[in-house]
């Protein structure tokens, strides 16, 4: 192996929707992006399929692997489709198949929404 050497892995930067629902009031701006993630995670199939992908070993899945949740496959694509539009997964084809991932920064991003606001 020629000089081979290990580069350090930075950690993205966490740029949440909105602060903790806790601490103020969301403005508008703020609410509308909020539900639309929420409205896109609000389907039984598209949690399903956003759970499988953000679980999924390795932190990426290919639809093959992940088609398995009581519908068809149009219906799949579907839902994956409204998942994208809505910033919760990304995407990139390889070959015939289409790998799906969560980007760490949205599941950070939805934790930090959640969790309580941390006292002065």
């Amino acid at each position: 192996m020629p000089n081979a050497r290990v580069l350090p892995l930075l950690e993205p930067e966490i740029e949440p929707c909105c602060p903790p629902l806790n601490e103020r009031p969301l403005t508008a701006e703020e609410a509308e992006r909020t539900a639309v993630m929420f409205k896109a995670l609000g389907d039984p199939v598209r949690l399903r399929l956003f759970s499988s992908v953000a679980s999924h070993e390795g932190g990426e899945a290919c639809v093959c692997d992940i088609s398995d949740v009581g519908v068809s496959q149009p219906t799949v694509s579907h839902h994956l489709k409204k998942l994208k539009e809505a910033g919760l997964l990304s995407s990139e084809r390889r070959g015939t198949w289409v790998y799906y991932r969560v980007e760490p920064t949205v599941l950070a991003a939805m934790g930090a929404l959640l969790t309580k606001a941390a006292s002065a």
